[in-house]
């Protein structure tokens, strides 16, 4: 990948300065000027008490730390070829605990495990083709994907197709995208002996460690079957210039996915079956189980008013439903406030609520009569707000350069998130743009 970037980035620097006439013998004006590499750090933080691993009881503590390089070429006045390069390397309390009985404390679902599920990284590459028209109303693009992590792989390809006309005044886009994604079946250490041809009680887990509660572990365990799960997504938006100071958008999503929609490590216990401890650990009573098929539907839409050339208000609201019981609201609204020429702060709010999902319960309230159960919080009843504040420094003249690469802009933002639970998070962004002279 490193040397693919390479000779992209010396392929474009030949081009940089290229201007083709088209078919007419006439000059256009280039979709995209010229080289354009986008670079965004980011530091994530959660915490909370409600951690699926451990049955919706237990630490959500984690730490991500990931990097984008996004990087646009034009290979000539109708074609940009965009490679997105992410990587992501996290720590997770939450995690660690698939194997809780691997560290040197105490089993338990509030103390991270020391380990090896406590940190990965994950990878992920796109690369996009577009292609304009001479008359710049039609757009069509083609992409592909690939994501790795440590339980699952992923592969993508999908494409879009934009129509502009009414004097450029009017939008209509289609894009869809699939998916194919692979798991690797990683159980709860627990349950792992209790697998076909497993030693169940005889296995050195049971044999080292004392089972308080009910010393007669025996969970009713089947493995999964099925690896894989594919993703199939559309979409249609419809964006109108209302007036000289307002526009408008109207989305609409549907995603239907089939296969392994479950997660293997994470833990559900059943209120009529007695508890088992290790330590200060409930050991589980089977693993989360949900339908093999999900339909999602999203509609939502966009409203931006220019107040003056120093006030822009940026609204945003979506509505949100699915076949497992779903449905969501999420509203937001962002006020970019123009400072200087160059300063931009942006402050921000988003409002989300959802239903609970018909297989969620908490912990240790299924009952083992249920065919689908989950304690993941992520599928619960819950509200949520989300605080962001943002600067940009912005110059189109790229008056500051690196070596051949003048500065376009730098962005900052930090998100406070929080649910009316435990939930709380952090996110700090730092993203900077460079244009190649």
């Amino acid at each position: 990948m490193k040397i693919l970037l390479i000779i992209l980035l010396v392929f474009s620097v030949s081009m940089i300065h290229a201007q083709e006439k088209d078919e007419s013998g006439t000059y256009k004006k280039r979709v995209l000027e010229s080289t354009e590499i986008d670079m965004l750090l980011n530091y994530y933080q959660q915490d909370g008490e409600n951690a699926a691993v451990t049955g919706g009881k237990g630490t959500e503590e984690l730490q991500d730390v990931s990097s984008s390089l996004v990087i646009a070429i034009p290979l000539n006045d109708d074609d940009v070829l965009t490679i997105n390069g992410n990587i992501s390397a996290y720590t997770s309390a939450s995690s660690s605990n698939i194997d809780p009985f691997d560290g040197s404390n105490p089993a338990d679902p509030f103390v991270a495990s020391s380990g090896a599920s406590g940190n990965d990284v994950w990878s992920n590459g796109i690369i996009t083709f577009s292609h304009s028209s001479d008359d710049r109303n039609r757009v069509w693009s083609a992409d592909g994907s690939f994501s790795q992590e440590f339980d699952y792989s992923s592969f993508g390809f999908g494409g879009s197709y934009a129509m502009l006309f009414n004097e450029k005044n009017t939008e209509i886009s289609l894009q869809a995208n699939v998916y194919i994604d692979r798991w690797s079946l990683i159980y709860p250490r627990e349950l792992r002996p209790f697998q076909q041809g497993g030693s169940g009680l005889n296995d050195l887990l049971f044999q080292r460690n004392e089972i308080t509660g009910n010393p007669d572990y025996n969970p009713q365990f089947t493995e999964i079957t099925d690896k894989g799960r594919n993703s199939y997504s559309a979409g249609l938006n419809f964006l109108q210039v209302l007036s000289a100071r307002m526009q408008g958008m109207i989305s609409t999503d549907v995603i239907l996915q089939n296969g392994l929609l479950s997660t293997p490590f994470q833990r559900v216990y059943f209120s009529d079956v007695d508890d088992s401890f290790i330590e200060n650990f409930h050991l589980a009573d089977d693993i989360e189980r949900l339908p093999d098929s999900r339909l999602k539907i999203a509609i939502g839409g966009r409203l931006n008013y220019f107040v003056n050339e120093r006030i822009t208000v940026r609204t945003y609201y979506r509505y949100y439903f699915d076949d497992w019981g779903i449905a969501s609201n999420t509203a937001s609204i962002e006020l970019p406030i123009k400072i200087t020429d160059k300063f931009t702060i942006y402050p921000s709010y988003r409002y989300y609520n959802q239903t609970a999902a018909d297989y969620f319960a908490p912990y240790n309230e299924h009952l083992s009569s249920e065919k689908y159960y989950t304690s993941d919080y992520d599928l619960s009843k819950f509200n949520a707000s989300n605080y962001g504040f943002g600067i940009s420094y912005t110059d189109i003249f790229t008056s500051g350069h690196i070596w051949k690469f003048g500065l376009k802009s730098i962005d900052f933002k930090y998100n406070n998130y929080s649910r009316n639970s435990a939930f709380k998070a952090n996110m700090f962004s730092l993203g900077v743009k460079f244009v190649m002279d």
